[in-house]
């Protein structure tokens, strides 16, 4: 890959001079068209070697745009923060919203080849994060994303000399540090290393383009005609609309039998039992959550379930028990404006909580296989991949210490026309209903499909559902928090 790299690439500084404002006029046309269209994102990578003209292509693309529409992000060293949460957290919160342009100057590619190239990581771990890399990547181009992955390179005598250009220059002089010298110590490490990473990830949805970087002009003009021709391609297909792709058709069960019509929803539990167990288990759960090694791991719990099935009373019981500091609850409704203009996952990974806390969820990132997919909100396709994406969601959130718990409160219909009337009958508790359960109530067994999909595919080793029959309130809320408790269990021992 870096070999078509090694010709030497040079244009004519009055031929730049000419290629120059034209182009520069055309990218501002396009980035305010791609503004008032508001269709798709742009995300513009930039990586490769020291001394390779990624910082000047980063000043440069600012400088011929409207910097105000950019939003550039420069990747060094993981904060605390940062480190306190899945690897891919601060990559997510600097994806640009639809019709504006992200640049990020060192990426998510970053990380993985130098730790291998400094041997904190093994090889087995680097192509693990290739792969998440890849479905990550294939994730963004379904939502409408369109990515361009620029790496900038230079042959090790070109570097070498390049930096010794850069240190001779005064005004240059602090661009090299003694890292970058360190790193061309390895550079024949690194190349291997950068080449198969690159070859791995160069994909359909988001191929590498590797630029020569020792002519500023070559790799300035080279950079910015890409652009321009991929945001106009998208702009001209129309992006999202026209990004159909085949899916695998979900087959009904051969008995026809749905997984939540074998519950059995009336379980006996009488109010008495019911106090002096909550109390136990409220006193085993703050316990825990006090135990020195909680600090390793964080709670993320999902509570979703038929409306009026009792989320929120088995909610109230679980913080009743804990630290008010440690936790947050996230109650989850129709996506707001800047959550839409955002890939699907994006407002739940904003939400994803640091080692030592607790973040309860009140319907949650399944709203996609759920009451979007019911109700029409989304595409077939766009429904049918989430299975997936959300199954690695939870694994990054796994592998970086979090506990998932995921409860599936289910009732009655007959239950649930008793609880509607009586929210209606109470003052305190009308604001429980509104005009939209009452319509889901007519959609009943277009959710009990839905409901057993989503847990018999995405019901995992490390995520699984808990069902919990909820007629009974009491039966419910202990069952909860039996079942909270022995996951936190399970892990801290």
């Amino acid at each position: 890959m870096f070999e078509s790299a090694e010709i030497g690439h040079k244009i004519d500084k009055s031929l730049y001079k000419v290629e120059e404002p034209v182009l520069r006029e055309a990218l501002l046309d396009i980035q305010y068209e791609l503004k008032e269209r508001g269709e798709f994102p742009v995300i513009i990578l930039i990586n490769g070697v020291d001394g390779a003209g990624k910082g000047e292509t980063v000043n440069l693309l600012n400088e011929w745009m409207d910097p105000r529409l950019i939003s550039t992000h420069a990747f060094g060293q993981t904060s605390d923060e940062e480190r306190e949460r899945p690897r891919m957290w601060r990559y997510w919160r600097a994806l640009p919203a639809k019709g504006r342009i992200g640049i990020l100057f060192g990426s998510w590619y970053t990380d993985p080849i130098v730790g291998r190239a400094t041997g904190e990581l093994k090889s087995s771990e680097l192509d693990h994060q290739i792969d998440e890399i890849v479905r990550f990547e294939k994730m963004l181009a379904h939502e409408g994303v369109v990515l361009l992955k620029f790496w900038f390179h230079l042959s090790k005598d070109k570097q070498e000399k390049r930096l010794k250009q850069l240190e001779k220059d005064p005004k240059t002089r602090w661009r090299v540090t003694d890292q970058d010298w360190d790193n061309f110590k390895s550079y024949d490490k690194f190349s291997r290393i950068s080449e198969h990473t690159l070859r791995e990830t160069s994909t359909g949805e988001a191929p590498w383009v590797v630029v020569e970087g020792e002519d500023a002009n070559y790799r300035s003009l080279t950079v910015g005609k890409l652009l321009l021709r991929e945001i106009r391609k998208h702009l001209d297909l129309g992006a999202i609309k026209n990004n159909v792709y085949e899916v695998a058709p979900l087959l009904p069960p051969i008995d026809n039998l749905q997984l939540l019509d074998t519950l059995i929803l009336d379980q006996e539990y009488s109010k008495k039992d019911y106090e002096q167990e909550l109390e136990k288990l409220q006193g085993r759960l703050n316990l825990l959550t006090r135990h020195p090694d909680f600090n390793k791991h964080s709670i993320i719990a999902v509570f979703e379930g038929n409306d009026a099935a009792g989320k929120g009373g088995s909610v109230r019981r679980i913080t009743a028990a804990i630290d008010a500091r440690q936790y947050s609850i996230i109650p989850v409704a129709a996506p707001t404006e800047e959550e839409r203009v955002q890939p699907y996952l994006w407002r739940f990974w904003r939400h994803v909580p640091r080692k030592g806390r607790i973040s309860i969820f009140d319907r949650s990132w399944y709203g996609r296989v759920l009451v979007e997919r019911v109700e029409g909100f989304c595409r077939e396709a766009d429904w049918m991949r989430a299975y997936s994406e959300i199954n690695d969601f939870e694994e990054q959130l796994v592998e970086n210490g979090a506990i998932i718990v995921k409860f599936w409160l289910a009732i009655s219909q007959d239950e649930q026309l008793k609880r509607f009337k009586l929210r209606e009958e109470i003052g305190f508790k009308r604001f429980k209903i509104t005009e939209e359960d009452w319509r889901n109530r007519d959609k009943w067994d277009s959710y009990v499909h839905a409901v057993s999909d989503m847990v018999e595919r995405t019901s995992t080793d490390i995520a699984p559902w808990t069902l919990v029959e909820a007629n009974n309130k009491y039966y419910a809320r202990i069952k909860i928090m039996k079942t909270l408790c022995d996951a936190i269990e399970k892990v801290l021992k």
